[in-house]
């Protein structure tokens, strides 16, 4: 048996409803939203040429993710899309924590 995107239920009513409305409500950085935006575009026009909605439904699960960390940690959004544009910028950014160290610590086992 496998786990289909639609069946992981939002973990609290907090977190936004799995439609592309309330994802894009719940993008609380600019740079999320502008890349929404420009993602939905895409992959509606991609959607309008090969009638396949899997690639809507899989949209819609990755920036549902997204949106969902967005309101759980919104400083870390914002922080994630200032190191991004340094790094893109080329300047030194200090290395955080390793990603599992991260995980570990949220209880995460690997």
């Amino acid at each position: 048996m496998t786990a289909q995107p639609q069946d992981f239920a939002p973990p609290s009513p907090s977190m936004p409803e799995k439609n592309l409305r309330a994802i894009r409500a719940a993008l609380v950085v600019p740079q999320d939203r502008e890349a929404f935006d420009a993602g939905l575009k895409a992959v509606l026009d991609e959607v309008r040429v090969s009638l396949d909605l899997g690639a809507l439904n899989d949209f819609v699960h990755r920036w549902w993710i997204s949106a969902c960390d967005s309101v759980t940690d919104p400083g870390g959004r914002r922080q994630m899309h200032l190191r991004a544009e340094q790094i893109l910028a080329g300047e030194p950014v200090p290395r955080g924590r390793p990603w599992h160290e991260v995980l570990t610590a949220r209880g995460v086992e690997l």
